[in-house]
């Protein structure tokens, strides 16, 4: 039907044709037959090449398609497998359902040189996070050796474990997460099962390999403690159905252990009391001077509960904003009627054109704030007035709430391939003196919390420029100015510089 109709067409345009009634001449009717097999010629030609593309797209398309269940790895390791059997002389035990799957392994190392205008004692309080530089000299403030992979059709599971040396030069190894979380349930839901960080604000659930500067917000390790807040527990997740990304978490966890600073952490390395009273012995103090007791768990009121809501919106195809609120409450340890809360909002914007992978430009902005009330129960104990030996008068800490808040932000700006400078600014502060006790004499006094470095007011600003050689390894150097009412100068000035590398392939993190 194509034929014929290019050929009426021809005939159609030919403008030597003779008109009806005339006789065509014989050269005439000769160039009209070689012009038709010129084109018969070339509409061969073209559905020779439509074929040929066909079979190219065809290939193509079958190339595309997902593998199956079983790949060509996992049958050479079930050949394998069964080949060793057979070679051993074994029945072949029962075969799961489920492959073998490898999992990923990586190494994380964080090396840190530098110095300060503070001392070694004054840079411990400077620097409390766990992972930031301890002394002057060399540190060596993180090896993160990490697991993940899928368990079965059900669950993943991943364990971080960290080694660093700390500032009297010995080797500290810690477990910092290990869990399992559901990879399908109903309804946008999702399980998270063990020891993990708790998802309050976005910068106490990250790992420090994930932080743009070198060392912790300082309103979160007064919170958080050095560490981070994490201990064993459940989290349950919602991902709403919203027309956004909208997530709702709730989790239960314990409340003891040195990462649970703000509830029954601090219970660690001192005298313990019984039920809010002592008789006359050297007290252990916690937070703000008060005396710590000891608390077991008795019920689900002892536990810590954590709820988390986050929201992320493409604003533009280039920008993006997150933001989140969290509360978090439990048990401290200043009595039976001893309580916290904590509370905080984050904010997290990012502008990324659609060029930066050329460019390497992007810019973030982050802030997190927020604030702790540590109600704390009235301690009564006995002592010795009359010098007899013999503790006989009560003396009572009355109970009161401590108030502690602060807050980070910081913008990071990537003005070319591989190099990205920032700047972070933060303050904390706090209400309410401490208190001192004295149990031998029954005095009870009242410090200026000005002398305490997790309760002063303080803030620091610190510029940072990153250098990031590739997408495993970077060097960072870092300035910090420290304006601090504990320290005796006012102020201490200190540089550092890290080089950080990654070996492995390491789980993805949060946006």
């Amino acid at each position: 039907m194509l034929r014929t109709s290019v050929v009426v067409l021809l005939v159609a345009c030919v403008p030597n044709v003779p008109c009806a009634g005339e006789s065509p001449t014989a050269d005439e009717v000769e160039a009209l037959r070689k012009q038709v097999e010129a084109l018969m010629k070339a509409d061969a030609e073209k559905n020779r090449k439509i074929e040929e593309l066909q079979k190219l797209v065809n290939g193509m398309a079958a190339a595309s398609r997902p593998l199956p269940a079983e790949t060509a790895l996992d049958r050479a390791l079930s050949r394998l497998g069964e080949a060793q059997r057979s070679s051993a002389g074994r029945p072949e035990p029962a075969r799961s359902t489920v492959n073998a799957k490898l999992i990923d392994v990586s190494l994380d190392v964080l090396f840190l040189t530098g110095g300060s205008t503070a001392d070694e004692e004054e840079i411990l309080r400077l620097q409390g996070g766990g992972h930031d530089p301890k002394k002057r000299g060399f540190t060596l403030p993180q090896a993160e050796l990490s697991f993940a992979g899928a368990v079965d059709p059900y669950f993943d599971a991943e364990m971080h474990l960290v080694g660093f040396i700390d500032a009297g030069g010995d080797s500290v190894i810690e477990l910092e997460e290990a869990f399992a979380t559901t990879r399908f349930m109903p309804f946008g839901l999702q399980l998270k099962a063990g020891h993990f960080l708790t998802e309050f604000g976005r910068m106490n659930a990250t790992h420090p390999h994930t932080w743009n500067w070198v060392d912790q917000p300082i309103i979160n390790t007064r919170i958080f403690g050095a560490d981070g807040m994490r201990a064993p527990g459940m989290r349950l997740a919602w991902l709403t159905p919203a027309p956004w990304y909208s997530q709702l978490c709730f989790a239960a966890q314990n409340a003891e252990g040195e990462t649970m600073r703000s509830f029954l952490g601090n219970a660690e390395g001192g005298h313990h009391h019984h039920g809010g009273e002592g008789h006359g012995e050297e007290l252990a103090a916690g937070l703000a001077g008060h005396p710590i007791v000891e608390r077991r768990v008795r019920g689900m009121r002892d536990l810590v509960y954590t709820v988390r809501w986050e929201n992320s919106v493409n604003i533009t195809e280039t920008l993006t904003a997150s933001f989140g609120c969290s509360g978090s409450h439990g048990p401290n340890n200043t009595g039976p009627d001893g309580d916290t809360w904590i509370y905080g909002l984050d904010f997290f914007l990012k502008w990324k054109p659609t060029d930066w992978l050329r460019t390497g430009q992007f810019l973030t902005w982050e802030t997190e704030i927020m604030r702790r009330h540590f109600m704390a129960d009235e301690y009564a104990f006995l002592f010795d007035a009359d010098g007899d030996g013999d503790p006989e008068t009560w003396a009572v800490t009355p109970s009161r709430t401590l108030h502690d808040w602060g807050f980070f932000t910081q913008v990071l700006y990537g003005f070319q391939r591989n190099w990205a400078a920032g700047l972070r600014f933060e303050y904390a502060s706090g209400g309410e003196d401490n208190i001192h006790v004295h149990a031998d004499e029954g005095e009870i006094h009242r410090p200026s919390r000005s002398w305490d470095a997790y309760r002063d007011d303080r803030w620091r600003i610190s510029p940072m420029m990153q250098w990031r050689l590739s997408e495993f390894s970077r060097v960072r150097f870092q300035y910090n100015y420290d304006r601090a009412d504990h320290l005796p100068d006012g102020d201490a000035h200190s540089f550092w510089v890290g080089l950080e590398f990654l070996i492995g392939a390491h789980p993805a993190h949060k946006f």
